[in-house]
């Protein structure tokens, strides 16, 4: 069974620019990744510090290895001090 993951990222005011940049380089290396079905980057269309993105895993195991990459680790760097807020969910597609 796939697993679907949300994950929101607020930036701090004044930071979207660095946030967005930064959350654009994962896109095309994360979806080079082993068990990657889909790894789509969202705006909100009225709060344009509040970033989504919308991915689904062949399995947990392959998402956690996702976690554990040096990009990923860079990004977290790159952007520890002009994220706000950090929401992250598991899901499970029913329909």
């Amino acid at each position: 069974m796939s697993l679907t993951i949300l994950a929101q990222i607020t930036a701090a005011s004044g930071h979207e620019g660095l946030v967005r940049a930064e959350l654009e380089k994962l896109i095309d290396i994360t979806r080079a990744e082993p068990g990657c079905l889909s790894y789509d980057l969202h705006l909100d269309n009225e709060n344009p510090r509040l970033f989504a993105f919308f991915e689904r895993w062949e399995s947990r195991a392959l998402w956690q290895d996702h976690m554990n990459t040096p990009h990923l680790a860079a990004y977290m760097q790159a952007t520890s001090e002009s994220v706000e807020a950090f929401v992250l969910n598991e899901m499970t597609q029913i329909g």
